[in-house]
């Protein structure tokens, strides 16, 4: 049976309970020891799915077609686990569980109540899974004193009843301000939200303190004495200038060793930290940079885009550069020429999106990319804006368009080279979607087979024939284009295994031109980087040599 671990936040929100919880369960695996982690999310969405990029950030898409938390990116990242749909939960999917329960008659006519129903939905949550692994890592979003947060907090407490004694700590992450006029840390916010935690009945066995300076021995035995922890469970977390020293940073703090501690495991296996340190000196030792323009909808919250970033992160440590991105609004080019914007970069990527705004910006960056032979990225709506350019500029179709967004911008007659994808084949089963469907869970979600051309660049790539990526789209490239665009030098070097449906396109003429409609990004790890990823800031590197 595993043992769980509890990660609460206090003070303000954003201190990172996520990376937290990634790093120790990176610590946790470099003791020898297997984790899984987990987001439980207190807003009322089933899911992140229908949230816009600027309210929630990034989607983060699982194997299994799971729509969910970014933090699980972090988790996966980390720990190199893959999430499973059974790895997020929030409160809007509690209660349509319970609600759905209650409306078939599970409940036996009982009256419904936050305690015991849905405080029993969310315990159920928390025990699947639990003899897969040593370690249960459960993070709790929000803040502790958050009143959509208390079914949670009040499930966890609980929970930890339930269990054998010593089976579960908690972790709470809060923040020590400094106060610059009295030249201090404060730990009296910290001490208030402990205080707000043990009301509710749950007492911290570690304390994580984000702090901009050192936390001085008197406030440690402070904190240690007024939140009744030991003083070695007081956790100082420091600004870095990487998330990726994270892991290091809390290995010299002591988290793991105060987590195994609070568990009575003795002795504690060492731990073997060289994937770290080789993370590390990769980052902090790089032999150059490469300058990468990101031309996207979204570019003013950049946890938007947050996989695509670290996904760059990684093909730079791979190739020993580092990567400087610029976020470059895709409407910017719908007014002007792309080409002052864009000429000084050595790659250009064109991420995901949804909806009409900024894409003829993003045609006219990939026609940049086409025409000055630069090395070009497209994901998902980005390889469809490829084509689409191509089609316009190259195969004769000057309407080429798409279902997506030509209706929207109220178009009546128009090529529509990328359609709306009304069935699919998931496994043995087909999967049938209309226009009018709920938006939420209604992609084509998950990892998907895609069989790569023999002799293409993407099959030199990876190395094999085959593949498996991670899709969240609901158009497609049809097919029946894939004649006359080859034709121009646009070839279709990735299919889906009935070869209905187009996965990669490149072109053979170009020093570096893929458009791919899955997520790479998602699978990227800074100790195990995409192989599209990896080549693509190598061709960066070749581009700079040649300016």
């Amino acid at each position: 049976m595993a043992r769980y671990i509890f990660i609460t936040g206090g003070v303000v929100s954003s201190l990172g309970k996520g990376l937290a919880s990634a790093a120790l369960g990176a610590l946790l695996q470099a003791r020898g020891y297997s984790v899984r982690l987990r987001k439980l999310d207190p807003y009322l969405n089933v899911d992140p799915g229908t949230m816009s990029p600027f309210e929630h950030g990034e989607v983060f898409v699982t194997d299994d077609g799971a729509e969910t938390d970014l933090d699980l990116g972090h988790y996966e990242r980390f720990t190199g686990v893959a999430a499973r749909a059974t790895d997020s939960v929030s409160s809007g999917r509690i209660y349509s569980n319970v609600l759905e329960k209650e409306r078939r008659g599970d409940y036996l006519g009982k009256t419904i109540q936050v305690i015991p129903h849905v405080t029993n939905e969310i315990k159920d949550f928390l025990h699947v899974g639990e003899d897969e692994v040593d370690f249960m890592l459960c993070e709790i979003g929000g803040t502790v004193g958050d009143i959509e947060g208390l079914p949670f907090f009040e499930a966890i407490r609980q929970f930890a009843q339930e269990q054998p004694r010593g089976q579960c700590i908690f972790m709470h992450l809060t923040l020590l301000p400094f106060i610059a006029a009295s030249g201090e840390l404060k730990t009296k916010p910290t001490q208030h939200s402990v205080k707000e935690l043990r009301s509710i009945g749950i007492a911290p066995d570690l304390l994580v303190c984000r702090s901009e300076q050192e936390i001085p021995v008197k406030e440690r035995e402070k904190l240690a004495l007024f939140c009744n922890v030991r003083p070695e469970a007081v956790i100082a977390a420091m600004d870095l200038k990487s998330i990726y020293e994270a892991p290091l940073a809390y290995h010299r703090e002591g988290l793991d060793q105060a987590v195994l501690d609070a568990f009575q495991i003795s002795p504690a296996p060492k731990p073997d930290l060289r994937r770290w340190e080789d993370v590390y000196d990769r980052i902090f030792h790089a032999e150059g940079e490469v300058n990468i323009a990101i031309v996207g909808k979204y570019t003013q919250l950049e946890d938007a885009y947050k996989s695509i970033a670290e996904a760059l992160t990684h093909g730079g440590m791979h190739n020993r550069v580092k990567v400087k991105a610029q976020w470059i609004d895709a409407e910017i080019f719908e007014r002007e020429d792309p080409a002052p914007h864009l000429e000084n970069f050595q790659a250009i990527l064109v991420p995901g999106g949804f909806g009409e705004r900024g894409t003829e910006g993003k045609i006219r960056a990939a026609q940049f990319a086409r025409e000055r032979g630069i090395p070009y990225l497209g994901i998902c709506l980005g390889m469809q804006m490829a084509v689409i350019e191509a089609a316009r500029n190259l195969a004769s179709l000057e309407d080429a368009g798409s279902e997506e967004f030509d209706h929207e911008a109220g178009r009546k007659r128009f090529t529509p080279v990328v359609y709306h994808l009304k069935e699919w084949v998931q496994g043995d089963v087909k999967v049938a979607r209309r226009v009018e469907d709920d938006k939420g869970g209604t992609m084509r979600l998950g990892s998907y087979t895609a069989i790569l051309a023999e002799g293409s660049r993407v099959a030199g790539i990876y190395g094999t024939g085959e593949i498996h990526e991670r899709h969240r789209h609901r158009y497609e490239v049809d097919i029946k284009y894939r004649e006359k665009l080859e034709s121009v030098g646009l070839r279709f070097s990735g299919v889906s295994p009935d070869g209905r449906l187009p996965e990669i396109v490149e072109y053979a003429d170009h020093p570096w031109f893929i458009g791919v409609q899955f997520h790479p990004e998602l699978k990227s790890k800074p100790f195990a980087p995409h192989p599209l990823f990896a080549d693509f800031i190598r061709a960066a590197v070749e581009q700079s040599r040649l300016v």
